[in-house]
C-alpha cells in the first residue's frame, strides 16, 4: 500500500534496518482475535464448546486469534456474550491492568466497549466499573457491548473528562486512558487511516492525550494506577506522553510491565527527559507479532502524606418512587443474592444500584447500574439487560437450546417459536431462552408458543 512519505521517513528513522521488516507487514493478512468473557464462561469450558478452530494470544490469557473466513459475529455464542471480538493487539491493555475485588475503575475513552467489557469481566460483579465515552452516539454502542456481556456493576456516561475530574477527585482504583491517537497501528487494517493522519498528523492528538492525561490524575486514588495505550507508533503520543503524564505529579511512577516474546521496550531517546524508566512501557510492532501494533504504559501513584487528603465522592441519591408488588415478587423469584435496599426506581423503570456506586445527579447517563425493567400496570416487564445478567440456573422457567438448533436464530430475528413435545416442563409464563446454559433473553410462553421478548434493536440481521 502507498503510505504517506511523512510517515515512512519518520519510521525509516525510528526502526532504522529494521524498517524494511515493517514494510514487509503490509504483505500480510491482518489477524483476526476474540476474547473470552470470563464473567460468563471459563475459558477451559468455551474452549470445550467452541465452534471454531483457535489459537492462544501469547499476552492475554482469555484471548484467541481464529481463522479469516470464520463468522464468529454470526453465532449464538456471540449474542449470549460468551466472547467480544478485537483485534489481538488492543486486547494487551486491560488484560495488564491488575483489577483487584471491589476495584472502582475508570475506563476513560471507552467506546465501543472492549476494553470495558474485560475490565467488567476481571471486576467480575463487584466494585463498579464507569465507563465512558465523550461521544454519545458511539456510548450507544458501548452500552449494548455492556449489557450484552452481563454488567450489572457499571456507570456509563458521556462526558468530557473535565466534568468528570470534577466530580470524582481521587476515586478511582484503576483507570484505563486508551487514547485517542493518529492510528498509524491501523494502516494495515484500514487502509483509509493514512489521508486521515495526512489531514491530522500527530499534533492534534498530543494535545487531546494531554488534556485527559492532566484530568485522569487528578481522579486517581493515592496507590492507584493508571494504564495508558495508543495504537499509533509515534514517539510524540507515547514516550513523550508519558513524559507528560509524570511531570503532572511527583508521586507518579512507570512500573514494569511483562516482557512477551516479540515486544519491544519504551525507548527513552524517544523522549525529551531521557529518563530510562520509560523502557519499563511497551510497544507492539506488526512485523514482531501477530497483530497490529499498540503502545502500553502503566503508571502508580505513591502514597504520601500529602496526598492521602482525599475528597470522598458523595453517595448516591435513590428516589423515593416504590417498588410495585408485582416487580417485587418478579425480582424475589430469581436466585440471586439482590440487597433489596439497593433498588431504585426512576418514572417506574427499575435499577440496581451498586454499592459504590456515586452520586451522578447531572452527568449525562446512559446507564446507571442494572437496568431490570418496567413496571406495568398489574405486571412487570423484565430487560434485555437483566436477562443478560443472569445465569440459566438463576431463573426458575428455562428453555435450553442446542447451538444448532434452528429456533435459536428464529428467536434472535424476533420470530415466535415453538416448544418440542420433549420440553413439557416449560410453563406458562415468562421463561428464560438460553442456548446451552447461557441467557439469550425473554420470551412468554403460553400453551407450547413462546411469544419473542427479544430486544428488537439487537436482533440478528
Amino acid at each position: 500500500m502507498e503510505l504517506p512519505i511523512a510517515f515512512e521517513e519518520k519510521m525509516k528513522s525510528m526502526l532504522g534496518p529494521d524498517y524494511e521488516n515493517y514494510l514487509a507487514s503490509f504483505e500480510c493478512e491482518a489477524f483476526q482475535g476474540l476474547r473470552v468473557n470470563t464473567s460468563k464462561i471459563s475459558v477451559d469450558d468455551f474452549l470445550a464448546i467452541s465452534p471454531y478452530e483457535l489459537k492462544p494470544v501469547p499476552w492475554c490469557s482469555n484471548g484467541f486469534y481464529y481463522e479469516k473466513n470464520e463468522k464468529p459475529a454470526k453465532h449464538p455464542f456471540y449474542f449470549a456474550g460468551l466472547y467480544y471480538i478485537q483485534e489481538p493487539s488492543a486486547m494487551t491493555t486491560a488484560s495488564l491492568l491488575p483489577i483487584e475485588t471491589g476495584d472502582v475503575v475508570l475506563d476513560l475513552c471507552a467506546a465501543p466497549g472492549g476494553k470495558s467489557t474485560e475490565l467488567a469481566a476481571k471486576l467480575n460483579g463487584t466494585g463498579l466499573l464507569v465507563t465512558n465515552d465523550i461521544s454519545n452516539s458511539r456510548a450507544k454502542a458501548l452500552l449494548k457491548n455492556i449489557e450484552v456481556f452481563g454488567v450489572g456493576n457499571a456507570l456509563v456516561t458521556s462526558e468530557p473528562p473535565n466534568e468528570l475530574a470534577k466530580r470524582f477527585p481521587a476515586f478511582f482504583d484503576k483507570i484505563l486512558i486508551d487514547a485517542p491517537c493518529s492510528g498509524e497501528g491501523m494502516f494495515r487494517k484500514q487502509s483509509n487511516m493514512t489521508k486521515a493522519w495526512e489531514s491530522n498528523g500527530v499534533d492534534l492528538f498530543v494535545g487531546l492525550q494531554r488534556s485527559i492525561l492532566k484530568e485522569a490524575v487528578t481522579m486517581l486514588k493515592p496507590g492507584g494506577t493508571i494504564i495508558y495505550s495508543t495504537c499509533t507508533f509515534s514517539k510524540e503520543e507515547n514516550e513523550q506522553s508519558v513524559e507528560y503524564l509524570l511531570s503532572l505529579d511527583d508521586s507518579l511512577y512507570i512500573e514494569e510491565l511483562p516482557m512477551v516474546e516479540g515486544f519491544d521496550e519504551g525507548h527513552p531517546e524517544w523522549g525529551n527527559t531521557g529518563n530510562e524508566e520509560l523502557r519499563k512501557c511497551r510497544r507492539l510492532w506488526p512485523h514482531r507479532i501477530n497483530g497490529e501494533g499498540h503502545f502500553v504504559a502503566m503508571v502508580k501513584k505513591r502514597i504520601t502524606n500529602d496526598n492521602m487528603k482525599c475528597i470522598a465522592s458523595s453517595e448516591y441519591v435513590f428516589s423515593k418512587e416504590k417498588l410495585s408488588p408485582d416487580a417485587k415478587a418478579f425480582i424475589e423469584s430469581i436466585d440471586y443474592p439482590f440487597d433489596m435496599s439497593r433498588i431504585d426506581v426512576q418514572k417506574e423503570r427499575v435499577f440496581y444500584i451498586p454499592k459504590e456506586m456515586p452520586y451522578v445527579k447531572g452527568l449525562r447517563i446512559l446507564r446507571c447500574g442494572l437496568y431490570m425493567g418496567e413496571m406495568k400496570k398489574n405486571r412487570f416487564e423484565p430487560s434485555q439487560s437483566l436477562a443478560m445478567f443472569l445465569k440459566a440456573h438463576t431463573y426458575p422457567n428455562v428453555i435450553r437450546l442446542q447451538a444448532d438448533d434452528d429456533r435459536v436464530i428464529r428467536y434472535l430475528k424476533g420470530e415466535t417459536i415453538e416448544l418440542s413435545e420433549t420440553e413439557d416442563n416449560i410453563k406458562d409464563g415468562l421463561c428464560l431462552i438460553c442456548v446451552l446454559e447461557y441467557p439469550l433473553g425473554f420470551g412468554k410462553a403460553n400453551r407450547g408458543t413462546i411469544k419473542n421478548k427479544y430486544l428488537p434493536g439487537w436482533r440478528w440481521m
